[in-house]
């Protein structure tokens, strides 16, 4: 089968389901091997977004992806549409984050499609394949990938309390899509509405976009499609999120309760599989990638923020050390961290007057500490346990553009596992506040 695109630009407009934003999108035709790619048009540079398993950061009632400063939700509708109804090569321009929810269905994303008219490239087309069955699961849902000439889903679909529940097996192609899965619509559980405006989502949804169960009772501006909505809608869903493997499936997918969570699971599990395929490696023992040095070595005297990160558990926003400029001795260090107006904290303290809280200057103190001593004994797999600090003083304010030179020195230690030390923190040669500390050092696994 040859890969299709589209003849003709066309373009939709209407309302983010979660961002309750005006929204228009715009599908235009694209190359052989273009595939499917977003472009953000209301953002600097236009950036692109090609929708894959390892972009998926939002997947609570959506497919949410972040590439860059780029990012994308509830795209699952469009994809649907397009990976349904054969179209492989287009550019979806989009001026706000989320695709408009319409009708809470596919229905008029595949007719713009077919107002767009759909055609043949010259190329053929590529399938993703698989040899042998590949499954997820998280507690009582699950998806099984089968080997299958074609595209197939099964599917089951229940609410936690065992009411609604629905079944349908259907082989997928452009006709069946169009007819029986696109009009199926999204739905919610009455009792979730609420949970999903604290979270910020639906600011855009109503009945016009969406069905909604209240115990036995479905509320809706129509009635239902299908007597099955439900399950045909998570088929859509399915449909959709198997685009995340970057090029069209041949399976028979058995889902049991699916979600997006779970299918895009699915689509990493598929995407891992089938590269392992391509490069003749699927019985074949994955390599380990060499792993960081987690200590530091007697020959080290700095550590750039690569070997921090390698020593530290500390991540963003709460790694307080940019640099290790000088390891004196085994009882002595000195360290920096530049501050920046970027850092979370002054948002709240304090608007229109930044000023670095003392707690994280001692924080800063502690991980300098903790490094040195790291050094002192033999600590891969070890970790360094602020514990108490006593003598504290605070001696002038931290602001943005200040870089700390934080000074360590070990004044005690005891059987290499409890230490105190002396520290402080200056700016341009001043003293801004000063601490006596007192850690542990622990191994990395341990729960107590």
């Amino acid at each position: 089968m040859k890969q299709r695109s589209i003849l003709r630009e066309v373009s939709i407009k209407g309302k983010g389901l979660h961002t309750g934003e005006e929204v228009q999108l715009t599908l235009k035709p694209a190359p052989v091997d273009h595939g499917i790619v977003f472009r953000r048009i209301d953002l600097y540079g236009k950036p692109e977004i090609a929708p894959r398993a390892n972009l998926v950061t939002d997947l609570y009632r959506n497919t949410g992806m972040v590439s860059g400063h780029a990012k994308l939700l509830t795209v699952e509708h469009v994809l649907s549409a397009l990976n349904g109804y054969g179209v492989d090569n287009v550019a979806i321009e989009l001026n706000g984050a989320e695709p408009p929810i319409l009708d809470g269905s596919a229905r008029h994303f595949v007719q713009l499609l077919k107002e767009a008219e759909p055609v043949e490239q010259e190329k053929e087309r590529s399938y993703m394949e698989i040899d042998e069955p590949l499954s997820v699961s998280d507690g009582n849902r699950s998806l099984v990938a089968l080997p299958y000439d074609g595209l197939k889903i099964t599917c089951t679909s229940a609410d936690d309390r065992g009411i609604h529940t629905q079944h349908l097996s259907i082989d997928i192609d452009p006709d069946t899509y169009l007819s029986e899965i696109a009009p199926a619509r999204t739905f919610t559980i009455y009792e979730d509405i609420e949970e999903l405006i604290k979270r910020g989502k639906i600011r855009g949804g109503s009945l016009d976009s969406a069905i909604v169960i209240k115990g036995d009772k479905i509320l809706s501006k129509e009635p239902l499609r299908f007597k099955d909505e439900f399950v045909r809608h998570k088929i859509l869903d399915i449909i959709g999120d198997m685009c995340l493997v970057g090029k069209p499936l041949k399976a028979h997918i058995v889902a049991v309760r699916p979600g997006h969570a779970l299918n895009s699971k699915l689509a990493a599990a598929l995407t891992e599989r089938f590269g392992e395929i391509k490069t003749g490696a699927a019985k074949a023992k994955k390599k380990k990638a060499k792993a960081p040095q987690t200590y530091v070595s007697t020959d080290e005297t700095a550590l750039d923020i690569r070997r921090v990160l390698d020593i530290l558990p500390h991540r963003y926003p709460f790694l307080l050390i940019d640099r290790v400029t000088e390891i004196v001795d085994e009882n002595e260090l000195v360290a920096l961290k530049n501050v920046t107006f970027n850092e979370p904290y002054f948002n709240g303290h304090f608007p229109g007057m930044p000023v670095m809280p003392g707690v994280l200057q001692i924080e800063a103190m502690a991980q300098a500490a903790g490094v040195l001593m790291l050094r002192r004994v033999a600590s891969e797999g070890k970790v360094a346990f602020f514990m108490s600090c006593d003598k504290v003083k605070f001696r002038r304010a931290v602001s943005p553009g200040d870089q700390l030179v934080i000074s360590v020195k070990i004044t005690k230690i005891r059987a290499n596992k409890i230490a105190a030390a002396t520290c402080s923190c200056q700016v341009a040669g001043q003293v801004v506040s000063s601490a006596d500390l007192m850690f542990t050092i622990m191994d990395a696994t341990d729960e107590d």
